[in-house]
């Protein structure tokens, strides 16, 4: 059975954020768990599902980005049983996230606090560095997006990807690479989407927004946008080429979905960053 995320209506818009309810070997789990923006939206989606918050028993988190875990705090604070999985080098982040915090400030602005809502210290003993299984999932890293990524595949061969493979809006077929900075790894990338080639999936699951089955067309697509936008940047086209260019990338009529759930400013800046430390 295909998984289904819950959308969190980030700012009002349907299949920008979502996040899974898993039920594992050791009770009820999210896979990622959105913005705190989106908090009371996510206590709701649990309710519609018979549960409470203090019902769940683990958060697995893809990476730290704030669109996938910014909620984290607010969750431990409001349900301190809460453990929380995340990658070694993501889980510093959590328990201080003064530099998470800055990093986004210098990509967001004045605009974070709106977007994301309020970021909060997870306590050091609700924090666990994944290992190779978690709660009944195998777990492996998946730089490349970030360095802090993982992705974890269920019993039942579904793929938890968070932005790992890409962003596609279903019901639409084009898939996007997801390029921010400040950590774009494209070689990493290339070898996360072997590293799940290789393991076969069932399906897919995406935050940004959907569960897919055409696995394999699903990531050829996406490593050929992966070269493609880096041919771009190196190229040398401006900010308003690439997003022109990343605009006609997509079904007619889906560009403004997808360049809600992933700007492609920030993935010129992350890619243009990335090709400038690569020349030097």
């Amino acid at each position: 059975m295909r998984p289904a995320p819950l959308d969190l209506l980030h700012l009002g818009h349907e299949r920008v954020i979502g996040c899974y309810l898993l039920d594992t070997e050791d009770g009820p789990a999210l896979l990622d768990c959105g913005p705190a923006s989106c908090f009371e939206t996510l206590r709701v989606r649990l309710a519609e599902r018979g549960l409470a918050l203090p019902d769940l028993r683990h958060l697995l988190l893809s990476h730290i980005h704030l669109d996938h875990a910014g909620a984290t705090g607010v969750l431990v604070r409001e349900h301190p049983g809460l453990q929380v999985h995340v990658s070694e080098v993501g889980a510093p982040h959590l328990v201080d996230p003064s530099k998470l915090i800055s990093s986004a400030a210098r990509l967001y602005g004045d605009a974070l606090g709106p977007l994301w809502g309020e970021i909060v210290p997870v306590p050091e003993e609700n924090v666990h560095v994944v290992g190779a299984r978690v709660v009944g999932l195998e777990c492996f890293p998946a730089p490349g997006h970030a360095s802090h990524h993982v992705c974890y595949v269920g019993p039942d061969g579904t793929l938890y990807a968070g932005d790992a493979a890409g962003v596609r809006i279903t019901p639409h077929r084009s898939v996007l690479p997801p390029t921010p900075p400040p950590d774009l790894d494209v070689e990493a990338w290339h070898e996360t989407v072997a590293e799940i080639r290789r393991r076969r999936p069932e399906r897919i699951a995406l935050i940004h927004f959907g569960a897919f089955d055409d696995v394999d067309r699903h990531l050829d697509e996406l490593e050929r946008r992966l070269d493609e936008w880096t041919d771009r940047v190196e190229a040398g086209v401006s900010e308003r080429e690439f997003v022109e260019a990343a605009l006609g990338d997509v079904e007619p009529g889906s560009g403004d979905e997808y360049a809600t759930a992933m700007p492609f400013d920030q993935s010129y800046a992350g890619l243009r960053r990335y090709v400038d430390k690569r020349a030097v």
